[in-house]
C-alpha cells in the first residue's frame, strides 16, 4: 500500500537527504478519485492511472472541456463538492494543490483512512517504472515539455506528457486532451529501444512539489525569485532547487541533469550531485552553445565545438531559443536524430497562452500571455516588440497586465515595475486573488503597482472589471499598435473580449 502524504517542516526539507525511491506504483484494480480532476495535470494524471488498469472518478468546481472529455472516455466526473461523498469502492484519493485539507471530501477521506496524495506525490508514484523526465526552472517549464513531447513524437519514441497547459500538437488524435499524451510502455526505437517508455513533465517549485518526483532525466531552465510566501529568501529557492537536482540519480544509473549555464545559480544548485550535469547556454563555455537570431528567429546549437542542429521558430524570442535548445539536447539524449530534432522544432506551433497570437482587429495585433513573474514580463514584451516592430507602422504596445496573488506582487513589487519598460501603455485589472490569507489581501492592491509605473513615465492606469477594460482598450487602441494581454488569472478574457467587441 502507498504512504500518505506527512508534512515536513519546510527548514527540514532543505535539509533532506537524497530518498530511496519504491520500486513500483502497482494502480491495477485500484479505485482512485481525484478531488480538483479537471486541471491540466490532474485530467492527465487520471487518464494515465486509467490506462494502468485502475478505476479512476473524480470532482471539480464545475463542468469544462477538461472534464467534458473525461466523461466522455467513461470517467465519472461529479461536481457537488459540497458533500463529504466519495465512492464505496475509493481505495485511494489524490488531491489538486489547490484543494485544502478541509475540503469535505478530504475530512471524509480522512475519516475513513484511506491514503490520499496531492497531485506532486502522485504524479512522482507514476514516474516509477518509467524513463521519467522532469522539466523545472522558475520560467519555462510548460513551453519546454511541449516542445520536448513534440520532438519526441516526432522522433518516434512515443513519450507519455503531462504538460499544466494546451499544446495541440500533443494530441494523439483529433479531439483529445492537448494537455495530456499518453505513450508508449517501452521505448519503442532508437538506441533506448526496450527501456521503460518515457514520461515527462513539469516540475513545479511551489510549495517544494518537486521534490516528491522521480525522474531519471532532469533539466532546470532558470532558477529565481518567486513564491517568496513559501520560500522567503532567494537563498531558501536555491536550496529547494539544488535538493530537487540530488533527485536525479547517480550517473551510473543513467541520471542526468541538463541546467542553464546562466540564471540558474547552477554552481549551488549542483554542487554535490552524483548524476551527470551538463550546461545549456549563450555562453561559449557551456556543453551546449545556443545562438539566436532575433530577425530569422534561427536558432543553432553546439556541442564540443561542433555544430549540431539549427531551426527556425515560429514563436519569437531569445528565451524561446533557449526552451527549444534543453527540449533538443534531452531528445538527442533519448536518441533522436538531429534531423528529427530540426525538423520538430522548426513546426512547433506553441503552447496556449505563451505569446499567443489570437488576431488582428481594425490593424490592431493582439497577443495573449501567462507571464506573472518579471522576468517573464519583460523578456515576452522585449521578444514581441522587437518581432512586431508597432512603431514601424506608428503603433504602440498596450499591455493588459493583471497581477496573480496579492504575496508575489508585495515581495516583488519593484521588479514588477521595472518589467515594463518595453510598453508605452499598462492597464492593471485588480489582483487575482488564489491562496493567499485575507490579511495579505490587505497589504498591496493594483493600484500601487500603477503609482510604480507611473513614478517611472510609464502611462498607466487601474481599471475593473474586465467589461470596463475592452471598453477602454477599443478607445485608446489604434491601427498599428500592438496588444499584449498577460498574466496567469482570467485576464485572457479581455483579449478575447476586445476581439469579440463591436463584431
Amino acid at each position: 500500500m502507498i504512504l500518505s502524504h506527512t508534512e515536513v517542516p519546510a527548514d527540514a526539507l532543505d535539509q533532506m537527504t537524497p530518498r530511496k525511491r519504491p520500486h513500483s506504483f502497482d494502480v491495477a484494480a485500484s479505485h482512485a478519485y481525484l478531488i480538483g480532476i479537471g486541471g491540466c495535470g490532474m485530467s492527465g494524471l487520471a487518464r494515465m492511472l486509467a490506462a494502468r488498469g485502475a478505476i479512476v472518478s473524480g470532482s471539480d468546481k464545475e463542468s469544462s472541456a477538461a472534464t467534458d472529455a473525461l466523461i466522455a472516455e467513461g470517467i465519472d466526473v461529479g461536481f457537488d463538492q459540497s458533500r463529504e461523498w466519495l465512492p464505496e469502492s475509493c481505495d485511494l484519493v489524490i488531491a489538486s494543490a489547490a484543494v485544502r485539507a478541509d475540503h469535505p471530501q478530504m475530512l471524509e477521506a480522512t475519516r475513513r483512512g484511506l491514503p490520499t496524495h496531492v497531485y506532486a506525490e502522485a504524479l512522482g508514484l507514476t514516474m516509477l517504472g518509467r524513463t521519467g523526465i522532469a522539466i523545472a526552472g522558475t520560467h519555462g517549464k510548460s513551453t519546454t515539455v511541449g516542445m520536448l513531447g513534440h520532438t519526441l513524437i516526432r522522433s518516434g519514441l512515443d513519450p507519455t506528457v503531462i504538460v499544466g497547459a494546451t499544446a495541440s500538437q500533443l494530441a494523439s488524435k483529433p479531439g483529445d486532451s492537448a494537455g495530456f499524451r499518453l505513450g508508449a510502455e517501452r521505448i519503442p526505437a532508437g538506441p533506448m529501444k526496450g527501456q521503460p517508455g518515457v514520461l515527462v513533465a513539469e516540475a513545479c517549485e511551489f510549495n517544494r512539489s518537486f521534490h516528491n518526483l522521480y525522474p531519471t532525466i532532469a533539466a532546470i531552465t532558470s532558477v529565481e525569485a518567486d513564491h517568496l510566501e513559501i520560500y522567503g529568501s532567494l537563498d531558501a529557492v536555491v536550496q529547494s532547487f539544488r535538493d530537487f537536482a540530488r533527485l536525479v540519480p547517480p550517473a551510473k544509473e543513467g541520471g542526468k541533469l541538463f541546467i542553464n549555464h546562466d540564471g540558474a545559480h547552477r554552481r549551488e544548485v549542483t554542487g554535490g550531485v552524483e548524476c551527470a550535469v551538463e550546461t545549456v547556454g549563450f555562453a561559449p563555455a557551456a556543453d551546449w552553445v545556443v545562438t539566436y537570431d532575433t530577425q530569422s528567429r534561427r536558432v543553432g546549437l553546439s556541442h564540443n565545438g561542433q555544430l549540431v542542429g539549427t531551426w527556425t521558430l515560429r514563436v519569437p524570442g531569445a528565451h524561446m531559443a533557449i526552451d527549444s535548445a534543453f527540449a533538443a539536447v534531452i531528445a538527442l539524449h533519448l536518441g533522436a536524430t538531429a534531423d528529427n530534432v530540426e525538423a520538430a522544432l522548426s513546426s512547433f506551433s506553441g503552447v496556449d497562452r505563451r505569446m499567443q497570437f489570437l488576431g488582428e482587429k481594425s490593424g490592431v495585433r493582439v497577443y495573449d500571455d501567462y507571464g506573472h513573474h518579471p522576468t517573464e514580463i519583460d523578456t515576452t514584451l522585449r521578444a514581441l516588440r522587437e518581432a512586431e516592430r508597432p512603431e514601424d507602422q506608428g503603433g504602440r504596445l498596450v499591455c493588459v497586465f493583471q497581477p496573480h496573488q496579492h504575496s508575489r506582487t508585495r515581495f516583488l513589487l519593484e521588479e514588477f515595475a521595472q518589467a515594463f519598460s518595453m510598453a508605452d501603455i499598462v492597464i492593471v485589472p485588480h489582483i487575482y486573488f488564489v491562496r493567499d490569507s485575507e490579511i495579505e489581501k490587505t497589504k498591496v492592491s493594483a493600484a500601487d503597482l500603477v503609482d510604480r509605473l507611473r513614478t517611472r513615465g510609464v502611462q498607466a492606469m487601474h481599471l475593473y472589471p474586465f467589461e470596463a477594460i475592452v471598453e477602454q482598450l477599443q478607445n485608446v487602441c489604434r491601427k498599428g499598435d500592438l496588444l499584449v494581454v498577460m498574466g496567469a488569472g482570467p485576464v485572457w478574457q479581455v483579449a478575447k473580449g476586445f476581439l469579440a467587441a463591436g463584431r
